[in-house]
């Protein structure tokens, strides 16, 4: 069922919302008891702002600390800020494949988003994503969501991640210096920022298309100004990409 945002209720003393005594506690232990079902919670947040405003506050959060405890841990220590203030952007990217559509960052063909059930996040294959000068900043990246037989395409795989400290990272550092530039008009699908292209930049290495088990030219990543990562690439038959693995 898809909802559209009314955003009609401003939460006075008057409001329905709270009829019957309902309070931020009251639905904090509702959704603690359905496990932050994130369905759910993108529901509730479609009826109204005080609703929206508790489900980016709160909802989210707990629902990304349930989801990715230690993952979540290592974004935010050593004082870092990189998911405060941004839970449901968090959330949406550890749930969402944002897919593609003709004439957008991956302008060639066209699959709808979608959700996805369950998605690994690694550190460790994050390093494959950085140049070699770059590899003291920290990258989660999943596994690269599979789409089969598209065509002249072959079989498509998209992925995603989201850096630790973007805003001090030397990845960010290194497309400033190489005066790499914004894209134009498409922004990040999970907090809307403005989108930097790993390609254009030349920073993707070819260690990337081993971890993925992708062609070499047909890897391509965009970095948002907030440090969240969307990618696409062509994935290589299943016995090659076996023979790929082997030669890590």
């Amino acid at each position: 069922m898809i909802l559209t945002k009314q955003y009609r209720c401003i939460h006075s003393a008057s409001c329905q919302c709270t009829k019957g005594y309902l309070s931020e506690d009251v639905i904090f232990l509702v959704f603690h008891n359905l496990n932050w079902n994130p369905r759910l919670i993108a529901t509730l947040s479609c009826v109204c702002k005080w609703f929206d405003d508790l489900a980016k506050r709160v909802l989210w959060k707990e629902f990304c600390r349930t989801r990715a405890p230690k993952m979540l841990q290592d974004l935010q220590s050593n004082g870092s800020h990189i998911v405060d203030g941004n839970w449901r952007a968090l959330g949406k990217l550890l749930i969402y494949c944002s897919g593609c559509t003709k004439g957008g960052l991956f302008n060639s063909i066209q699959i709808p988003g979608h959700f996805v059930y369950q998605t690994r996040f690694s550190r460790t294959s994050g390093k494959s994503f950085l140049l070699p000068q770059c590899r003291t900043d920290v990258l989660y990246v999943s596994d690269p969501c599979e789409h089969l037989d598209q065509g002249e395409e072959g079989d498509v795989g998209f992925f995603r991640g989201i850096f630790k400290s973007f805003a001090t990272s030397k990845v960010r550092k290194m497309l400033i210096n190489k005066g790499a530039k914004l894209h134009p008009s498409e922004v990040c699908p999970y907090c809307k920022a403005k989108l930097w292209s790993m390609l254009q930049a030349e920073m993707i290495p070819q260690s990337a298309s081993l971890r993925l088990g992708s062609y070499d030219d047909c890897i391509e990543y965009y970095v948002c100004l907030n440090g969240h990562v969307l990618g696409i690439c062509t994935l290589l038959p299943l016995s090659d990409s076996e023979e790929a693995s082997e030669l890590r």
